[in-house]
């Protein structure tokens, strides 16, 4: 340091002595992680502002009565910027010992340091640590690393959870403003929903009421274009439905019309795939929901004419819109009709035939002991449902209060048993807000869908370059579903000194991931194409679609403390291995 920063650190020590002892800030500080290899140590925290000095402060001996006294600790070491000092005796007095890997960026703060450099390498071992930043000057409470590992292997990492509520894409809870033909998207408001409320879906129902017996309008189409790229614009998917009338009259169009309109969708709805989360069956009846229809069996009087008629619009959707996409039907007894009444299994499942593809939406969550005619013989239908569900979408809505169903305990109960993927948040507020006064509206908000959790990994210290790479983790699924849509799974080894970035994929599928469990990944991934170096391990679950692929707010953010990075869309590890 030269004097003139020995004489400013002197005097924030000062500070930091008379501040700490009192009210310790801790707002600009978050997810401190400090992870280990048989040969370094590698610390991380998350940060807000732009600080002039990002530190961590060592306590190796886990003495008070030694090194600088701060926060409970006795520092014998502190890592400033990219350098490391050892205490020379007390008080604010530091020696330079040596340069180290340190990047910062995007509010993020990284120090990978030998261990040896800092006398860590006897195993076990253990070290208190105080993290920093200044100005304005912020500082973390203690925190204990237990180093892993041996003196001679890799290096095991165990992992934190996070409980808070995450703007994950493709599950969750959707806002439903308005019909999609009519009612604009706004682009602020739907960015919002994503960073405020961490809503990530959009129901886009579009009504074709004025083409019952005309060709969709250009007008129309170009609607819905403008829709589709406002959602995309924002960083959220949409639940899809088309519709011609809202009327319990039922006066839909008939199915040549029908079959005519999803022709002229084709293109669109190939087009937009990338921001389609799902597509409800829809076209028939008032609100697409096949009860009131003047064309295909009205309130449930319906022909093997009808449901010949039936099958045809879900055979055409499925025929018109990309393979990676899934459509669902309103009641069980609709697929059980049209596709045979086994429960799609794991081996066909995701294999694209109609059985595999289609799923289901309950548009009366609770609302009676049947939903309001959701189910017609639930001793069938439960057993049923619990087993389809696992493996194609499930979502829907409440709509209205019927206590005690409608509150927490069987909603509860049958959120996850039927694997619920998405939920209206618009409606219905009455059963929504008596969730929140019941105590489990958090539980729902976190449990909707996927919530992955790294619980461990271990991987090597150092690797050969040109040779291969063993990783091995485990990730739980804390939420009610697995994802439904494709979903990649990347190993990111990204250079701590150039941040070059190599990508491996790993042969897992998310998408078998059950809801309740865990699921371990073991690969080995060629090392190929990376020179030599030091190497951070992430992984990145980005959105397959080419188009979002690169976009941060597409990848799934595992439910970790410390490991998410919003600017990349990476997950960190949390290790670093030397490539030689």
């Amino acid at each position: 340091m030269s004097s003139r920063r020995v004489i400013a650190a002197a005097l924030v020590g000062v500070l930091a002595m008379v501040t700490f002892g009192a009210a310790p800030a801790h707002a600009a500080i978050t997810g401190q992680t400090a992870t280990n290899t048989a040969t370094t140590v590698t610390y991380r925290y998350q940060y807000s502002g732009t600080p002039t000095w990002l530190r961590v402060y060592i306590d190796t001996d886990r003495s008070a009565a030694t090194g600088f006294a701060t926060t409970g600790i006795g520092a014998d070491y502190l890592l400033e910027n990219g350098t490391l000092f050892r205490n020379a005796g007390g008080g604010w007095s530091w020696t330079a010992v040596t340069a180290v890997t340190h990047t910062s960026g995007g509010g993020v703060a990284t120090w990978t340091v030998n261990r040896a450099d800092i006398g860590e390498t006897a195993t076990p071992n253990d070290a208190d640590l105080v993290f920093q930043t200044e100005a304005p000057l912020d500082t973390s409470a203690r925190y204990t690393h237990v180093y892993s590992g041996s003196g001679s292997g890799g290096g095991t990492v165990t992992y934190q959870a996070d409980t808070a509520d995450i703007a994950n894409p493709e599950r969750g809870f959707y806002h439903h403003t308005g019909d999609c033909d009519t009612n604009t998207f706004d682009l602020a408001t739907l960015q919002g929903y994503r960073t405020s409320q961490q809503t990530t879906l959009v129901m886009c129902v579009f009504y074709l009421a004025a083409f019952k017996n005309a060709p969709i309008s250009a007008a129309a189409l170009a609607q819905f274009q403008r829709q589709a790229d406002t959602v995309r614009a924002a960083g959220l998917k949409m639940i899809l439905r088309f519709a011609y009338t809202t009327s319990t009259a039922g006066d839909d169009a008939p199915l040549s019309r029908v079959l005519q309109h999803l022709d002229q969708l084709a293109p669109y709805l190939s087009a937009n795939s990338d921001v389609i989360h799902v597509v409800q069956a829809g076209f028939i009846g008032a609100w697409g929901e096949w009860w009131y229809t003047q064309n295909f069996g009205d309130q449930g009087s319906v022909t093997q004419t009808d449901w010949a008629n039936r099958k045809a619009v879900v055979d055409k959707l499925l025929s018109v819109l990309p393979a990676n996409r899934m459509v669902e039907v309103r009641t069980p007894k609709f697929k059980r009709t049209m596709y045979g009444t086994g429960a799609v299994t794991s081996g066909q499942a995701y294999g694209g035939t109609a059985l595999a593809r289609i799923g289901h939406h309950n548009d009366c969550f609770l609302a009676s002991a049947d939903d309001l005619g959701t189910y017609e013989n639930t001793a069938v239908e439960y057993p049923y449902l619990s087993a389809e569900t696992q493996f194609v979408p499930m979502g829907g809505e409440t709509c209205q209060p019927n206590p005690p169903r409608s509150q927490c305990p069987t909603a509860l109960q049958e959120l996850s048993q039927f694997h619920w993927n998405y939920l209206n948040t618009d409606y219905r507020p009455e059963v929504l807000n008596g969730w929140t006064s019941g105590g489990c509206m958090t539980t729902v908000r976190r449990s909707l869908g996927h919530r992955l959790t790294l619980t461990q990994g271990t991987y090597p210290a150092t690797a050969t370059a040109g040779g291969s790479l063993a990783v091995q983790f485990t990730v739980q699924n804390a939420g009610w579903a697995a994802p439904f849509n494709p979903r990649g799974l990347t190993l990111v080894l990204r250079n701590t000194a150039s941040g070059a970035v190599y990508l491996k994929p790993l042969n897992a599928d998310p998408r078998r991931w059950a809801a309740g469990t865990s699921t371990t990944v073991n690969q080995t991934v060629s090392l190929s194409g990376v020179p030599a170096g030091s190497y951070r391990l992430l992984l990145w679950l980005p959105d397959p679609q080419p188009s979002l692929a690169n976009r941060p707010e597409y990848a799934i953010r595992l439910a970790n403390t410390g490991v998410w990075e919003p600017a990349t869309g990476y997950n960190d590890l949390l290790h670093t291995v030397t490539v030689r």
